[in-house]
């Protein structure tokens, strides 16, 4: 942590105790009193140090247990420069606010034995499917520009009601606003930032099967389209209606929704990656099963 150059607080204590106000009362003076909290060179920083702007600081938190996902994680391709895994449902990307252990990104490094490995992108904690991670730090750059500049192809799968009245395939774009805090993003008026092509792969018992290829990556962007079109995804808290956060634990609805493929041509050796998940949506075969 480096303390900010600019506040009103006297002492590294005080400021510490405003800063992890998340913690619980008593922890922040412990962990100072016990010498948990060090600066550069290691040496414990007291409680009544005086306030310098820029100071680094270094500690470990602890970590409250987290639910363990009981899902597996697949690694379907793996080489000295990238490694893409098959993502279940609930397992966030990337530590997170409440989910650190029990993410994608910690359980590779763990498992590989990889500690410098980081993730290219990012898929939605509900979201399964295909992620992109790189093995060596100084090439993750490379990679996450593919992303930027829009270099990789990423077809999603989704299951959502099926409306005989829906004309199909269409490209739907709008201007998508997700606001810090607020867990459901929205279509405003304004320039287009968000494209997704839909199609209709087959249907069934009320239930379509879609394709969807985004052009863009907003935030949510399939979730919020496929909203808009008036089907959206089975098994999502959030659209078209917010419903509440998933409780931890609950795995019995994931969101229907998967990274079915991802291709792209490696920056770093030039080879061409054409990458398809092996997970199936569970709506799909037995949907009075998944909805019961």
């Amino acid at each position: 942590m480096r303390l900010p150059f600019s506040g009103e607080w006297a002492t590294v204590g005080e400021y510490l105790v405003a800063r992890l106000s998340g913690a619980a009362p008593g922890v922040v003076a412990e962990m100072l009193d016990s010498g948990l909290v060090v600066g550069a060179d290691g040496q414990p920083v007291a409680a009544d140090a005086p306030y310098t702007p820029g100071l680094h600081l270094w500690f470990h938190r602890d970590l409250p247990a987290e639910v363990p996902v009981p899902f597996p994680l697949e690694v379907v391709h793996r080489d000295d420069h990238v490694v893409v895994a098959d993502k279940p449902h609930f397992l966030a990307t990337t530590p997170r606010g409440s989910h650190v252990t029990e993410t994608a990104l910690a359980r590779l490094r763990r498992e590989l034995g990889i500690p410098e490995l980081g993730a290219a992108h990012r898929l939605d904690r509900l979201t399964a499917g295909l992620v992109l991670f790189v093995v060596r730090p100084e090439e993750r750059g490379a990679y996450q520009t593919l992303f930027g500049e829009r270099r990789v192809r990423k077809e999603y799968e989704a299951i959502a009601p099926y409306d005989a009245s829906l004309a199909l395939p269409r490209t739907v774009r709008s201007r998508i606003l997700k606001e810090r805090g607020v867990p459901a993003a929205r279509e405003v008026e304004g320039d287009v930032n968000a494209e997704t092509l839909v199609e209709l792969v087959g249907h069934e018992d009320g239930l379509g099967r879609y394709r969807l290829t985004p052009r863009t990556g907003q935030t949510h962007q399939l979730r919020v389209h496929m909203s808009a079109l008036g089907v959206p995804i089975l098994g999502d808290p959030l659209y078209p209606v917010v419903t509440g956060p998933v409780p931890a634990g609950d795995f019995r609805r994931p969101l229907q929704l998967l990274a079915r493929r991802l291709e792209f041509t490696d920056p770093v050796t030039g080879v061409e990656h054409r990458l398809r998940s092996g997970r199936t949506l569970r709506a799909w075969e037995s949907y009075q099963d998944w909805a019961g």
